[in-house]
Formats: C-alpha cells, sequence, structure tokens
C-alpha cells in the first residue's frame, strides 16, 4: 500500500509591524464565522475544460486551536467563496499542464491584501496580487512543473513571508502533481501554523501566549495518524514562516526527495538517497520526503526546536504549573504541545522476529544533580557505568559521556534517576522498538507503554544498534529544562569500539548552557563556553562528530577555519547513516545545522599552524571557538 502526505509549515511573525487595522490580536466576537479545521483530504475549487477555478475570500473568523470546545481567538483567514473560513486556508491542488484562475476577494476590514505564490511555478513574472478592502482580483496563470509549492497573504506590501503577525494564518499548500498520476492523489497535506499576539522578537519564551498548530490545532488536539508496518509514505513540508524547523520523526530515517521555494521544487536522483531522521527546513523553503514505518507502536513526528513543542498557555494569559512539579501519566500529552504529531503503526500480520538478547551488554545511565545550580536554573548531568568504569568520575558533570556502542551487539542501558523530579531518556536516530523509544506515557502500544521514570526508579532500555553512526541520548520530559541543565550527550555506535581513538575520532556536542544570561550570546561545545585547544598533526586522519542538541537556535554555522581562510573537509554520514559515494565529497568547512542533527566529516591537516573550530548564529555572530594546534 502507498501512501502520501503533503506537511505545509505556516508560522508568522517577528519583529514588523502590520498596518494598525491589525496591530493587535482580536478576541474572539459572536459576529463572525467559526472557522472550519481543514483537513486537506481534497483539493479547491472546481475544473472544466483544463481549467480549475477557484474563489478565494479572506475575511476575520472565530478559531479554536485547542480544544473545540475551548476558548477561540478571532483572526483572519481564508475561505472558499460561499463557505466557512479554513485553517489552514484552501488547498490548491492540480495535474502539471492545468490553467488555474484564482478570483480573490478582501473582506478584511481596512486592511489591503497582498497575495503571493498564485503565479506560473518556475516563471520569473509578478508574483503578488493586491486587493483593497472590498475588492476582488482576478489571476490567470498556468499551473507550471510538478512540485510543492505554497501561496500565502500579508497586509503589509514590506513584509516578508515569516513577517506576517496577526495574518499568520492566510496561507495554504499549492501542489502540482505529475500529468502521468492516475487516480484521486492519496497525499494528506498538514499545514503547520503560529500564532502570537502581535509582534515579537522571533524569540519564544515559557512565559508566551501563542499557538504552534498543524492543520489548525496544537498537540493534543492535533488528528492522530495511523499505518501499518511496510506502508509507504510521503511528507510535503512547506516552511512560510521567518523559523526553520528541524522536523525529527522517531525510530525511523526518511529520505528527502526535493527541495524547493514557493517559485521551484528541485527533486534529487532516484539513485542518491538522502537519509536522515531529522531535516531542518529554512523559511520559505519546500522539501518533499518517503519513508516506510518497519516496526508496530506508537511514534512521534515533530519540530526539534524544543520551544515549539511546549505546553499552551490559556489565551488569558494564566500560568501553568510547572512541569517539574507536575506528576504525570503521559508525558506526551500532559507534557508537550505545538508541532507534534503522533503516529501509530499498527502490524501487519506477519510474524515478528524476536531480538536475541544473548550476550546482551549492560550499562547504567544514573542521572544526577550536579554542582553549581538553583531551583530555577538546576544542574543536572548523567554519569555513566560500564562495569567497574565510572565516567566522569567527580563534578562537573558536563558534557554528557560519550557512550560507544558496537555495531550489532544487542545492548542494556538501564537509566536509574537520581534527580528530584521524574525524567526520561529518547535515544535520537536508534532504530529500536517502540517501548525503548524514551516518550514517557507514549511509546510502546499495545497495553504495554513505557513509563516516566519517577525519581528513585530506574528504566531498563534495550535495543540492537544496526549500524555505525553518530546518534544523540536527551530526556523527553521537560525536555527545555532538562536539557539546558546539562542532560544529553553523544552515542557512537562503532564496528569494533576497542579500536576506538578518542585523539582522532571527535565529538563536538553542542548544546544550550546552563544559565539563561549566558544563552543569549554563548553556546556550549563539549560541555563549556571556552573548550581547551586540541592538537592534531600533519597528514593524519580526524574524524569531526557534530552533534546539535541546543535547545533552540536552529540556525547555526559550523566552520573550520585557518585565520580567515575557509579549510576542506569531506563529509562522511548524516544522523548516523552513512552518505552514499557520490555525496561524500570534499567541500569547503562549513555546515548549518538543526537541532537535533548530527553530521560526520573526515578531516586531514595540510599545513602545521593554528586552527579553529567555530560555531555562529545565522546572522554570523560567533557563539563559540575551540582553539586546533597542528604540529
Amino acid at each position: 500500500m502507498t501512501r502520501a502526505f503533503v506537511i505545509a509549515l505556516t508560522l508568522c511573525s517577528v519583529g514588523l509591524t502590520p498596518d494598525a487595522s491589525m496591530s493587535r490580536p482580536i478576541r474572539r466576537s459572536a459576529l463572525v464565522e467559526r472557522i472550519a479545521i481543514n483537513d486537506n483530504r481534497a483539493g479547491a475549487g472546481t475544473v472544466r475544460d483544463g481549467v480549475l477555478t477557484i474563489r478565494l475570500e479572506a475575511h476575520l473568523g472565530d478559531w479554536h486551536p485547542d480544544g473545540d470546545a475551548d476558548p477561540g481567538i478571532t483572526v483572519a483567514a481564508f475561505a472558499e467563496e460561499g463557505k466557512p473560513p479554513q485553517i489552514p486556508g484552501p488547498l490548491i491542488r492540480v495535474p502539471t499542464g492545468t490553467g488555474i484562475l484564482a478570483v480573490v476577494r478582501n473582506s478584511l476590514p481596512d486592511s489591503t491584501l497582498f497575495v503571493h505564490g498564485l503565479y506560473t511555478h518556475g516563471a520569473r513574472g509578478p508574483d503578488t496580487v493586491q486587493v483593497k478592502p472590498g475588492e476582488v482580483r482576478e489571476v490567470r496563470f498556468d499551473a507550471g512543473p510538478p512540485g510543492t509549492y505554497f501561496y500565502w497573504a500579508t497586509t503589509s506590501a514590506t513584509a516578508a513571508v515569516g513577517f506576517r503577525g496577526p495574518a499568520s494564518q492566510l496561507s495554504g499548500a499549492f501542489v502540482v502533481d505529475s500529468s502521468t498520476a492516475l487516480g484521486t492523489p492519496r497525499d494528506r497535506v498538514f499545514v503547520l501554523g503560529f500564532w502570537t499576539p502581535g509582534d515579537n522578537t522571533g524569540f519564544i519564551k515559557l512565559t508566551d501566549v501563542n499557538r504552534f498548530v498543524i492543520n489548525g490545532k496544537s498537540w493534543p488536539h492535533t488528528e492522530r495518524l495511523t499505518y501499518t508496518v511496510g506502508d509507504s509514505v510521503r511528507f510535503r513540508v512547506v516552511n512560510t514562516s521567518v523559523v526553520p524547523h528541524p522536523m525529527h520523526l522517531h525510530g525511523f530515517y526518511f529520505n528527502v526527495d526535493s527541495r524547493g521555494t514557493e517559485r521551484s521544487d528541485t527533486a534529487y536522483a532516484a539513485g542518491s538517497p538522502h537519509f536522515v531522521v531529522t531535516e531542518r527546513v529554512p523559511p520559505g523553503r519546500t522539501i518533499s520526503l518517503t519513508w516506510v514505518p518497519e516496526r508496530a507502536g506508537n511514534w512521534l513526528f515533530h519540530c526539534h526546536d524544543n520551544y515549539h513543542v511546549l505546553r499552551n498557555r490559556p489565551f488569558d494569559g494564566s500560568p501553568l504549573p510547572a512541569e517539574h512539579e507536575m506528576h504525570v501519566d503521559n508525558h506526551a500529552l500532559e507534557m508537550m504541545g505545538g508541532l507534534v504529531m503522533g503516529v501509530e503503526v499498527r502490524p501487519n500480520g506477519r510474524p515478528v522476529a524476536q531480538p536475541n538478547d544473548g550476550g546482551r551488554r549492560r550499562l547504567r545511565l544514573v542521572a544526577r544533580v550536579d554542582s553549581g545550580g538553583t531551583d530555577t536554573e538546576p544542574a543536572y548531568g548523567y554519569v555513566l557505568q560500564d562495569g567497574k568504569s565510572t565516567t566522569p568520575m567527580r563534578s562537573p558533570l558536563l558534557p554528557g559521556p560519550t557512550i560507544l556502542l558496537r555495531r550489532g551487539e544487542p545492548v542494556s542501558i538501564t537509566v536509574v534517576n537520581e534527580l528530584p523530579e521524574a525524567t526520561a531518556v529518547h535515544w535520537h536516530g536508534i532504530e529500536l522498538e517502540s517501548y525503548f523509544d524514551g516518550v514517557a506515557g507514549f511509546s510502546g502500544g499495545s497495553g504495554r507503554v513505557s513509563p516516566a521514570i519517577a525519581p528513585r526508579d530506574s528504566f531498563e532500555a534495550r535495543f540492537t544498534p544496526p549500524r555505525a553512526g553518530t546518534f544523540i541520548y536527551h530526556p523527553h520530559a521537560d525536555e527545555v529544562r532538562q536539557q539546558q541543565a546539562g542532560l544529553s550527550g553523544a552515542i557512537v555506535v562503532l564496528d569494533n569500539p576497542d579500536a576506538y581513538d578518542a585523539m582522532h575520532d571527535v565529538v563536538l556536542l553542542v548544546s544550550t548552557p546552563r544559565r539563561a544570561e549566558d544563552g543569549a550570546t554563548t553556546v556550549f561545545l563539549n560541555g563549556t563556553s571556552a573548550p581547551q585547544a586540541r592538537d592534531m598533526r600533519v597528514g593524519e586522519r580526524y574524524r569531526l562528530r557534530l552533534v546539535d542538541i541546543h535547545t533552540y537556535r536552529p540556525s547555526m554555522i559550523a566552520r573550520l577555519m585557518r585565520d580567515s581562510t575557509l579549510l576542506e573537509w569531506r563529509a562522511l554520514a548524516k544522523d548516523g547513516r552513512d552518505l552514499p559515494a557520490e555525496q561524500a565529497t570534499r567541500r569547503p568547512a562549513l555546515q548549518q545545522a538543526g537541532n537535533g542533527e548530527t553530521y560526520d566529516f573526515e578531516f586531514t591537516p595540510t599545513a602545521p599552524g593554528d586552527l579553529r573550530f567555530t560555531m555562529s548564529s545565522g546572522a554570523g555572530v560567533r557563539l563559540v571557538s575551540m582553539p586546533i594546534r597542528v604540529h
């Protein structure tokens, strides 16, 4: 069975003031129509003689992003004329070669509408339709080549795609299918959006009132997806926001099939796969991806920027109870919100091979209170116990100890909780049974669901890593607080761990500083903002394992430089999976990384001297630097 899905990320906002009539949030009004939640199962408009006619109207409506009976707010949304407004906007979906007649009516009070994306894709012609209040405009164009695109509107002539303030939900997916497609498309469309009550700086705070939504709903009210083991699944991801989104799938790799923009879409060669578990989607960009669920159970698909999966604060601004003070049964349902989708994979009826527990290696990972913390900014850390060996031996417990595993060797890791609050550990990127995936109260299935690890309790995770590579372990309970406190680390799976050489195999773990006052200007590299210099030798090969587990900052750039000159390295792997030969090439030593991504590179120094490895912000501000001395 083949199933395909379309996902559009529509996030608003940050820093640009819309025109005066839309500059403040509008609370729920009894005078506006209720906004329908658009599940995007069918395209809008009507087709006659090879032309799609779609009549769009922008007006205000009553939106309920939480439960249907929970309080709502009034926002601007698109509708098919004569029908209720929708969030996300009506899906435009046609085969290539179709002509389109789009009729746009602006029913927003005192706001001119600027509509983007209604033009022939791949063309260089005008791309904005200006519609004054009460006005109706028509635009005719051909759909253009197959691909994943989007349309969006704003009430400011100069607003970029993500800077739309209260007009943030005026967006929809625009899909052009191949003319060879037979029958009704089986895709699903999921539009991820962000609402905020006015302008902000682009940084989400724990005290903010906002909503990250998928198809007009915020987790746990988002739709649940159901597949069967062996299904083929396709997603199309569209990010119309100003914020990048590293999208992470638990338990499985997915293949990135294409990348594009509002205007164009470019497919990768079928023979050169791009397998990942986390893919950073920049603002105004699109991707399409496919994956096959191979193991039954409950899984998550979510943004890995931790601030995009926070619980929802009520619209009245009343505070939520602190997560570390809650005693919950289901972490996913009670301690997460926003850009999260639950995925149930059902068995296909075929016998499931039982894992071989013979010769299982046994480790203990102890979560402990570290020195130097406070009630509001705790200091936590992990201690790894492997037989008679303990790492680290003493405080500070930073960075988290690297866990070395052997490919194909069964392992048991008992997580012991010595913290004053519940925790859980997610084995990020590892292919394993759902029960051991680490989302407390959610992972597992069929009456066997993994629990939260209470203080003074433990949980045994069992898996057999099927491939050598670089992976991550981190909490999946109160993620922002516990990861910032110091709970994260790298997993390195090798064919022969006994031959591991830490001088030539270098883990570069990027994380969040423990103190909030440090987070604005720096990041931690291997547990510190001032890493010690490393020594290398000319002509020797070094493997650099970049692990990004920062809780925010999805736009950091890694560089390896001599003075102001960018050096070269050879790409080896992404998210723990070796790159195909044609992608494992030498390239400038620069990599943009998102939260939850890992990258492996090979570097061979060619001359003695002083080098440096840096992590910088997307704006070019250096956040941390590690000196390298080449002899």
